[in-house]
């Protein structure tokens, strides 16, 4: 059982796999730090000075300064600026595996189609004979 183990854990798919999740791991903090950092603020420079992460609605209405301060007290909160930051998150996310996969995809050769066998070649020139003399 143990060599079973052994050869199932050193598989490439096992290693390829570790090595995708670690860079997708780390590429995820990448993404988050461009959209927290870089497009929300000149989203909301945009719109008005709306610093989407610190929008929301505390639910049981007492007041809070912000969601820091409202989760430290323990009141629940509707965070819907953090939402719109996520969602952007993703969006960025999935273009770019978008132009990553297209750019893989250019490079991988394309599939041959399979060869006729000797029978299907024959009645491929059977069907075009007949084609030209208009029987089909």
């Amino acid at each position: 059982m143990l060599q079973e183990f052994r050869d199932f854990a050193l598989k490439g798919n096992v290693i390829d796999l570790a090595v995708g999740v670690i860079i997708g791991a780390t590429f995820g903090k990448i993404v988050t730090s461009l959209v927290n950092n870089i497009f929300m603020p000149i989203l909301g420079l945009l719109l008005g000075k709306i610093d989407f992460s610190n929008l929301f609605i505390v639910l049981n209405g007492q007041p809070a300064a912000s969601i820091k301060e409202a989760t430290d007290k323990g009141l629940p909160v509707f965070a819907y600026g953090l939402f719109i930051n996520t969602v952007i998150e993703f969006i960025i996310v999935a273009f770019c595996l978008f132009i990553v996969i297209k750019q893989v995809n250019r490079f991988k050769k394309p599939a041959q189609a399979p060869s006729l066998t000797t029978q299907e070649t024959l009645l491929t020139e059977i069907r075009d004979l007949l084609k030209t003399r208009g029987s089909v």
